[in-house]
């Protein structure tokens, strides 16, 4: 019995000396160097406005339909860039809708950026990405839709272009994937120049 007991005190000893360790020194540990060393990537990489306004994170796209904005590529997350309902569409190949969804999303590009009806359309203006959420466009989307973002915001097209170019994100490492332009950033910076050129 003296045996039983022991093993017993010894078992609840070390449970709640664990249990200090690796519910509360060590979360504490990882936090406090988080917040230290990669404080910005540790509360979510925000993107806050001049006024001091959070606006979005640079690692999640929002849904932009305005003519003035440059548009993301297409959600299949929720009802479109729902960030607590992160998905892609899980079409395949094969799927009738997968095509038909295409279809109209390549038509609906081509009409909105005044393009030929043949006009080549880069992949991501019509399909969704994976999570749903992707917060960059191509280098070409991008190019495409230019010319309408700035008639919208009677702008020079040399100007809408000089954006683009300041708010590249480069390949990840400098080789993963490819470059790809951040439209949330875009768009607020195409809103405080605007702002900062309005009488």
């Amino acid at each position: 019995m003296k045996n039983f007991l022991a093993e017993i005190r010894s078992a609840v000893l070390v449970t709640l000396a664990l249990a200090v360790v690796c519910c509360g020194l060590y979360p504490l540990v990882v936090f406090g160097l988080a917040q230290t060393l990669f404080h910005e990537k540790a509360n979510g990489s925000l993107i806050v406005d001049s006024a001091g306004t959070v606006r979005g994170s640079r690692l999640l796209g929002q849904g932009f339909t305005a003519n003035k904005y440059f548009h993301p590529r297409p959600s299949a997350a929720g009802n479109g860039y729902d960030a607590s309902n992160s998905s892609g569409s899980n079409l395949g190949p094969t799927s009738q809708k997968l095509h038909d969804n295409i279809a109209q999303n390549l038509a609906d590009y081509r009409a909105q950026n005044g393009l030929a009806t043949n006009a080549v359309v880069p992949a991501d203006a019509v399909t969704a990405s994976a999570s749903g959420l992707d917060p960059h466009i191509s280098l070409n989307n991008a190019e495409l839709q230019a010319a309408r973002v700035a008639k919208a915001r009677g702008l020079a097209i040399d100007q809408v272009r000089e954006a683009i170019k300041s708010n590249i994100d480069s390949a990840d490492l400098g080789f993963l994937g490819e470059p790809g332009v951040n439209v949330l950033r875009l768009n607020l910076a195409l809103d405080q120049s605007s702002a900062a050129h309005s009488p």
